[in-house]
């Protein structure tokens, strides 16, 4: 029987390539997934600092009830093209790391961006009558959110340098 018909064989396979990818994914079935103080550490400040910096962004851009949300949009949009490149590094350019996604990714860009927001923020303005803004903003940070995850993917594999050799 080859290996590749072996499902055992395959899972094992799929979790030494993931854990060259992400190593805080993969825990010996044997150990039980256990609370990394470090990490909580990592994600509660990188949370603490992208929600200021968000809070920021809100007072630099302050938005009417009845008008589209700037804030709220600058900060999804900028927030999924940050994502697409942080986490296209991490995965294909950068050596395994325990800190970096945590505090970048799941903390401050986790906090930074604000989709209930941008759900609550959609619905007040359905509730307020302005359905046609409701409808813009909605399909707008959608397409505009998925867009810069695209582009922040390219721009990082576009980006010079050595890519991180996986198994």
């Amino acid at each position: 029987m080859s290996s590749f018909s072996d499902p055992e064989a395959s899972a094992e396979r799929r979790r030494r390539s993931q854990a060259a990818i992400d190593p805080d994914l993969t825990v010996p079935r044997h150990l039980p997934r256990r609370v990394r103080p470090l990490v909580l550490l990592l994600v509660a400040v990188g949370g603490a600092l992208g929600t200021a910096c968000r809070y920021g962004v809100a007072r630099a851009m302050p938005v009417e009830t009845s008008s589209f949300p700037w804030a709220t949009f600058t900060v999804n949009v900028t927030g999924c093209l940050l994502l697409g490149a942080l986490l296209t590094c991490i995965v294909e350019r950068w050596p395994p790391s325990r800190c970096v996604r945590p505090f970048a990714a799941i903390g401050f860009l986790g906090a930074f961006t604000t989709f209930s927001t941008f759900v609550v923020d959609a619905d007040v303005l359905v509730r307020d009558g302005h359905a046609a803004t409701a409808v813009g903003y909605f399909a707008s940070s959608l397409l505009m959110g998925v867009g810069a995850v695209y582009v922040g993917i390219a721009a990082a594999r576009r980006r010079p340098g050595r890519r991180r050799e996986t198994a």
